[in-house]
């Protein structure tokens, strides 16, 4: 019962507050502060030829491309009041003390340069810059007190001695709105009165629009809309409900946008009648506009008091939801007798139709069908009635009235039977529990029982005249075969053994006459012959293997499909099939109980989680919609991060290309560039395809992400190219960013020269190296040479000193020999010696014994003969002979080295030298032992050595 009555009260508010609108809403897109990341108010809207937007905001100029949002801050960082496009393409912007322009440096970044130096320095002083205006070639600024003029590269100054409460532009002149003076034109320097009657009292224009020449259409926000004709003001009576207007815009010829303080916007005609209200109520973020802006594609952009919000005016689709829907969801539609009938979650509503062009421009009202609040399912019209399925049963539709036929359970929908008895009055009702008979006779529906055999809830049903076809979510498609008195002949379960891909998530529908099924694999089609579902050869060029949840046929012979959550058209040129997707609706129908009314060509019904949305097919496809490509960002990126390009190659409006390509090092070869469609509102319905040449062979797929990295490009020179494409093949121009990467230092142009002197010097070098090789080679070549001949010399010295050691040893043998000679010979000389001194004691002996005079003579003689032989010197001179001869003149070098050394010391020395002990020297010598050390001694002197030193091994060293 509550719920009853809101509808009601939302009934009674919708006659009485919102007569003016139609029924058909465009989407609103609403931008908060923390979306778009800046202050809350947005003074001024702006956009420039490449389609970025430019919004005057709290915390400065604040850009949108479609994609991505920035924000640009004044010096000072101040409130921007005010922007305008200059007619030489730059930015300017106006805020709380402060004026000037934006304008991009080298990198494409947007730098602001300050004017303020250019005014006289007694009007520095001023507040905020309200107004902002190009005329010709100058640029008007406005305060409260004057209007500096930027024309030439100087600064004009217009004060005015009460206050300036406007300034705007018309017909390329400027108008300006003094507090004393009234409305004003400027031509050259002076001021001329525009109105000749008086402005009304607390009159403050606040924007002023060209209509038909010369008539002018301002506005006040305490006074409203006026008509400013042939110099005379008229207020505009069809207005008079808009107050607290803030701005107007003209939309088209036909119609302006009137923005309010604190009631959202106005569309209205050309002569001021409101058409559409717009506010919080039908989704703004809120009522307060403080500016408005026609983009490129005749949509619409409001600056509010809190965030931006976008109008999709110009576009085929509109949102069906008004207050009394309750944001319910829609679920069935129907035309019957110059009615639009609409089933919602919360009940069904009547909208009569005046026209049967679009719909949704109809400013009259639902209103609901009270008996018959709750769930509606399904609406049918069979035998010219309108039937109406609910949770509680069915009724007939009659107007606003309804006459109940069936009650006790929930009815889906509705079909037209003929049976095989030629009973021409049967309608199938699917319910929860089965498929129910209803028969029409005079003018009523009467229930004549229901089909046997079949209890399964029949939500989808076909009939090809012979059966009946349903299907169940989760056990597959029924064919049911009745008799002519509507029994059961037959009843057959198709699954994935009958052909199905699955037995779940088949839905059963007659398109083009055939029964086909939507899977999960693509469309089937029954096949008569095998009473099985094959892959359709007729629609799987059209849809391959999608899964199709639903199919609806129009009278142009177009497939409605849904493929899972995305709504889409089969269109149908005579001859083949184009796939066109809606993505405005993406995730936006009912899912599970998708409804599609295909009323003609400008009237498609789409039920949604929220009401219904209505398409206009034929608007929607030859709207124009202007695609263009923008670069917004390019970045590159090594150790350190740089940004390379900022999104303008020249004034903000200018249509500039790219001059010549950056040179970039090479340690920065990694990028990542942004771009976006300045199209439409969220790029929702826009693809981007890439293609960076010199490094990838073709266009990418086209998706939907607005930003592409490259990772360690070789060095070379490559151009970035970026376009866009909508849903329906609309493409936009190419935007190209060209850029080379230098090559290496090891690669430099320097580098090569280096690598060329290195290389010169290697060659030297080798050269050199392989000079100095031979150089050594022949060196070495010489050294072994020598060496083989020295090896040959020593082999030679080798034997000569074999020779001579053999020789030597052969030497050292015979002069052993010769020593053991001399040896022998000293040794038979001392036994000589000593013989004959024991012959003389004998002879003496012998002498002492003999008495005979004689004898003793004889003995004397004999005796004599002995001691002239043991004096004799024969036996020395001839050993010392063969000693000098063994030893090598010995005795003739000491000789020769010691002079003054005598014979007897020459004897010592030769025994010295064959190392004779001291008794046999003594023996020789006939001295004693003692004389023989004497003579040692005095040797020893005569040679000046010391004592200690062996005669032996000094001889033998000599």
């Amino acid at each position: 019962m509550k719920r009853q009555l809101s509808i009601i009260l939302l009934t009674v508010l919708h006659l009485m507050g919102f007569s003016q609108n139609p029924i058909g809403m465009p989407d609103i897109v609403n931008y908060g502060n923390v979306q778009y990341g800046g202050g809350t108010h947005n003074w001024d809207i702006e956009q420039d030829r490449n389609g970025i937007l430019y919004f005057a905001n709290d915390e400065g100029v604040l850009t949108f491309d479609g994609s991505y949002w920035k924000i640009y801050q004044l010096p000072n960082k101040t409130i921007v009041r005010s922007i305008e496009i200059g007619n030489d393409h730059k930015l300017y912007a106006g805020g709380q003390g402060e004026f000037g322009y934006f304008s991009p440096n080298e990198q494409g970044q947007l730098i602001f340069k300050s004017l303020k130096e250019k005014v006289p320095e007694k009007y520095r002083s001023f507040a905020d810059i309200w107004n902002i205006e190009s005329v010709g070639k100058a640029i008007y600024f406005r305060t409260e007190n004057h209007i500096f003029q930027w024309h030439n590269d100087t600064i004009d100054v217009f004060s005015s001695p009460s206050e300036w409460l406007f300034m705007g532009k018309v017909d390329h002149h400027l108008i300006a709105q003094d507090k004393s003076k009234g409305l004003l034109k400027l031509t050259g320097k002076t001021w001329t009165p525009v109105v000749q009657n008086p402005l009304p009292e607390h009159f403050v224009i606040n924007s002023v629009t060209q209509l038909a020449e010369p008539r002018l259409l301002v506005s006040s926000s305490s006074h409203g809309l006026y008509h400013l004709d042939h110099n005379k003001l008229h207020h505009v009576s069809s207005s008079s409900s808009i107050k607290h207007v803030t701005h107007i815009r003209q939309v088209d010829p036909h119609m302006h946008v009137v923005s309010t303080l604190n009631n959202g916007c106005f569309l209205t005609d050309q002569h001021g009648k409101p058409l559409n209200h717009i506010s919080k109520n039908n989704g703004l973020q809120n009522n307060t506009v403080l500016s408005t802006h026609i983009d490129n594609n005749g949509n619409i952009w409001l600056g509010l008091a809190d965030g931006i919000s976008f109008i999709a005016h110009n576009n085929g689709l509109k949102h069906i939801n008004p207050d009394i829907f309750d944001n319910a969801s829609g679920h069935t539609s129907a035309i019957f007798d110059n009615s639009l009938y609409v089933g919602l979650a919360s009940g069904v509503f009547r909208l009569p139709i005046v026209t049967n062009s679009d719909i949704s421009t109809a400013q009259t009202h639902f209103t609901p069908l009270r008996s018959v609040w709750g769930q509606a399912w399904g609406m049918n019209v069979v035998q010219g009635k309108l039937l109406l399925g609910r949770h509680e049963g069915v009724v007939e539709i009659n107007g606003n009235h309804t006459v109940p036929i069936a009650d006790g359970k929930g009815y889906w929908n509705f079909l037209n039977w003929s049976s095989n008895s030629g009973d021409n009055n049967l309608v199938l009702a699917g319910n929860y529990y089965g498929i129910s008979i209803f028969q029409h006779q005079n003018g009523q529906f009467r229930p004549k029982g229901s089909i046997p055999n079949f209890h399964e809830s029949a939500r989808f049903i076909e009939t090809d005249k012979q059966n009946i076809w349903i299907s169940h979510p989760y056990k597959g498609i029924y064919k049911i075969v009745p008799t002519a008195d509507m029994h059961t002949k037959e009843t057959k379960l198709y699954t994935h053994q009958e052909g199905l891909p699955s037995t779940y998530n088949n839905h059963i529908y007659s398109i083009k006459g055939r029964i086909v099924a939507g899977t999960e694999k693509g469309i089937y089609e029954y096949d008569a012959t095998t009473d099985t579902f094959v892959l359709s050869s007729f629609f799987q060029p059209i849809f391959d293997k999608k899964y199709i949840r639903y199919l609806k046929e129009d009278t142009q012979g177009n497939i409605w499909f849904i493929e899972e959550k995305k709504l889409g058209v089969a269109l149908y040129n005579g001859n083949s099939y184009t796939l066109l997707y809606i993505p405005e609706l993406d995730g936006k129908t009912l899912g599970g109980f998708e409804h599609i009314h295909c009323i003609d060509k400008n009237n498609i019904l789409v039920g949604s989680q929220k009401g219904f949305y209505h398409l206009n097919l034929e608007k929607y496809l030859t709207k124009p919609r202007k695609q263009h490509a923008h670069i917004s960002l390019v970045k590159a990126f090594g150790k350190v991060d740089s940004v390379l390009f900022g999104g303008y190659f020249g004034e903000v409006n200018a249509d500039n290309k790219q001059g010549e390509p950056l040179r970039i090092k090479h340690g920065l070869n990694s990028f990542h560039f942004e771009f976006s469609s300045t199209s439409n509102k969220n790029n929702e319905h826009v693809y981007f395809s890439c293609y960076l040449k010199g490094f990838e062979d073709d266009w990418s797929t086209p998706d939907k992400k607005t930003e592409r990295v490259y990772t360690n490009l070789p060095a070379g020179g490559y151009v970035f190219m970026v376009k866009t494409q909508d849903n329906l093949g609309n493409e936009s121009e190419i935007a190209a960013y060209h850029f080379t990467i230098l090559p290496p230092w090891y690669e430099s142009i320097w580098a090569y020269m280096v690598y060329i002197l290195l290389f010169i010097s290697l060659c030297y070098l080798l050269y050199k190296r392989h000079q100095r090789k031979l150089m050594e080679e022949r060196i070495n070549f010489q050294k072994e040479q020598e060496h083989i001949k020295y090896m040959h010399q020593l082999e030679m010295d080798k034997s000569e000193k074999e020779i001579i050691k053999l020789k030597n040893e052969k030497l050292e043998i015979e002069i052993e020999t010769k020593n053991s000679e001399l040896a022998s010979n000293a040794m038979h000389l001392v036994q000589k010696a000593e013989l004959m001194s024991n012959i003389k004691s004998e002879l003496f002996k012998l002498k002492k014994e003999l008495k005979d005079d004689m004898q003793v003579t004889d003995f004397n003689r004999i005796i004599r003969l002995l001691d002239t032989e043991e004096k004799s010197d024969a036996s020395w001179e001839q050993f010392s002979v063969h000693f000098d001869a063994v030893h090598v003149n010995f005795l003739k070098r000491l000789q020769e080295t010691y002079p003054r050394i005598t014979n007897t010391e020459l004897r010592l020395s030769a025994y010295l030298k064959m190392n004779l002990s001291t008794k046999e020297i003594a023996s020789l010598m006939k001295i004693s032992p003692r004389g023989v050390e004497v003579g040692r001694y005095r040797l020893r002197k005569k040679l000046n050595l010391p004592s200690h030193t062996n005669l032996f091994e000094f001889f033998s060293g000599l």
